[in-house]
């Protein structure tokens, strides 16, 4: 079984306390977001991969060496102010987090996401190809590969437009960020791909390749694994052990954290202690051991 930690939540930025708690114990609970009376145990044992996505990886830095599971990290890094990312802590201090994990989980699991691209009269398409060059020279050495993709018309993107005030992605404007991001990586040793996107830019000098494969999973672990039934990305089939909602970042462009009333809600139910991320087991709940 593989982990993905989380892309319903950042469990590693707000949350890493519950979780090496739920891995010393050696389970977690995980209530099902459209069944909610139905929770899976799942047990650290059957676990053979961890896939941990975050803005803000500081947190559990101190416990890495508790971990003796194979790792991947996903670290999202743009260049948005707190107009888009409210509460995502001073990207300097990210970087140098990414340079910390680089040498402990190694170069070859450590990838980092430029996502979503968005384009509005401060974050202009020159801002974004300046910001990653940038980006790009600061972590040379330290990241060998960039993943990225173009914000999509969520509901929470439609809510926030007033925020965002986006203007729509031309082709001309893709095949422009394409061709500059994709000298930028070759000029600093690292390759580029994009995430589930319609066009997948290999004309431009991008890979063509998924964002956890199932050859990355198989070096890591020496498991073969199928690909992820619920999503038709492409990607290894994971395990999401997040809550919708649960995510005070409050990112305006966000899928998974569109109500933030109800973070602020769900966050005062949370208990390090407890073996589910928001509140704990009730009697009326189902709990079902999940294996794969």
């Amino acid at each position: 079984m593989i982990l993905n930690v989380s892309g319903r939540t950042d469990i590693v930025a707000f949350y890493s306390k519950w979780f090496m708690n739920r891995y010393r114990e050696g389970y977690v609970d995980v209530r099902n977001p459209f069944y909610p009376k139905l929770v899976s145990r799942i047990y650290f044992d059957d676990v053979d991969l961890i896939v941990f996505c975050t803005k803000n990886p500081i947190p559990i830095l101190k416990y890495l060496k508790e971990i003796d599971k194979p790792i991947i990290f996903q670290v999202t890094l743009t260049p948005y102010k707190k107009d888009v990312e409210p509460n995502v802590i001073f990207k300097g201090k990210v970087i140098e987090s990414i340079k910390d994990l680089s040498s402990i989980v190694g170069i070859d699991n450590l990838y980092v996401r430029y996502d979503p691209i968005l384009i509005n009269d401060r974050y202009t398409v020159n801002y974004h190809i300046k910001a990653f060059k940038h980006l790009c020279e600061i972590l040379n050495g330290y990241v060998s590969h960039i993943i990225i993709s173009f914000v999509d018309d969520y509901k929470n993107v439609q809510k926030n437009m007033k925020f965002l005030k986006l203007k729509k992605i031309s082709e001309d404007d893709v095949k422009e960020i394409a061709i500059n991001f994709s000298k930028t990586v070759k000029e600093n040793g690292m390759t580029i791909q994009t995430c589930y996107e319609e066009d997948n830019l290999t004309e431009y000098g991008f890979i063509d390749d998924v964002c956890v494969s199932k050859e990355a999973a198989y070096r890591l672990t020496g498991k073969k694994f199928r690909k992820w039934q619920a999503r038709k990305c492409g990607c290894v089939e994971m395990v999401d052990i997040g809550v919708y909602n649960s995510c005070k970042h409050f990112c305006k462009y966000c899928y998974a954290n569109y109500d933030e009333e109800k973070v602020v809600e769900n966050f005062k139910y949370h208990d390090d202690n407890s073996s589910l991320l928001i509140g704990k087991i009730s009697e009326n709940d189902t709990i079902k051991v999940r294996r794969r």
